[in-house]
């Protein structure tokens, strides 16, 4: 697959995946889980990757969506159609990919984080054509004997969430890089548009950089500029690709 197709492939997947409506996605692996989801051939039971539920059914029903135990059933979030790649699009020319690039894979998908207070197992139920059901691809299921209702589960594996990298004082985010001394480097994010001139980090010993800055709670994603050139944290193992196909790091205020 050339290397323009994979971009535009990544972009198209995270665009999706942002749409639909999980905030939790921005902390995930992205990586992992698109490999996932376009390895995938057909629908299957939830698939857990670290802290994340992969959701899938077939796209030949007209909209699924779905609710969770821990949240009451009080909120449904829907699937989105999962676009593949077309092996049989027209051939690209510079900058301008044929129309028919992607096609139905045949599967709607919802991807889902983990709480950090959640633990042990995940119940939900699917909302399917405007039908609220259990999961018909999961095989694991619950009678819930106050309701007679039967809710869908997911056992969960224990969660190993490592520290930020980007640990500092509270409701700051602390960015830290090594390079030789002397030296000009900088930090631009989702928190000041990807401005590579307006964050100067501080030579705070010989070839160590750091800046603190205080931002609102949320996730953000960032990367460094160091001898003009965009780098990414190599502290930070979390990392996705931006809206234009770049990769970034991403780090959270809590």
């Amino acid at each position: 697959m050339k290397k323009a197709i994979v971009i535009t492939l990544l972009t198209a997947i995270i665009g999706t995946l942002e749409a639909a409506g999980n905030s939790g996605f921005a902390e995930a692996e992205s990586l992992p889980i698109m490999d996932y989801l376009l390895g995938l051939r057909e629908a299957e039971k939830p698939h857990v990757i670290d802290d994340t539920v992969i959701f899938t059914v077939p796209s030949t029903y007209r909209r699924v969506g779905i609710a969770f135990g821990h949240e009451g059933f009080g909120k449904v979030y829907w699937f989105r159609r999962l676009m593949v790649p077309n092996e049989d699009a027209g051939p690209w020319i510079k900058n301008k990919p044929p129309a028919n690039q992607f096609r139905d894979s045949g599967m709607l998908f919802y991807v889902f984080t983990v709480p950090e207070d959640l633990s042990g197992e995940l119940e939900y139920r699917l909302i399917v054509d405007g039908l609220w059901t259990r999961d018909p691809l999961n095989p694991q299921s619950r009678l819930d004997n106050t309701s007679g209702i039967v809710r869908s589960v997911v056992s969960l594996p224990p969660i190993k969430r490592p520290d930020s990298p980007n640990r500092g004082p509270a409701g700051a985010l602390t960015f830290t890089y090594q390079a030789p001394p002397g030296e000009l480097v900088t930090v631009a994010g989702s928190f000041n548009n990807w401005d590579p001139f307006m964050y100067e980090l501080r030579e705070v010993s010989p070839g160590r950089y750091s800046l603190s800055l205080p931002l609102p709670a949320g996730a953000y994603q960032y990367v460094f500029f160091h001898r003009g050139e965009r780098r990414l944290d190599p502290n930070n193992p979390r990392r996705l690709y931006t809206r234009d196909g770049k990769p970034a790091n991403e780090a959270a205020v809590e």
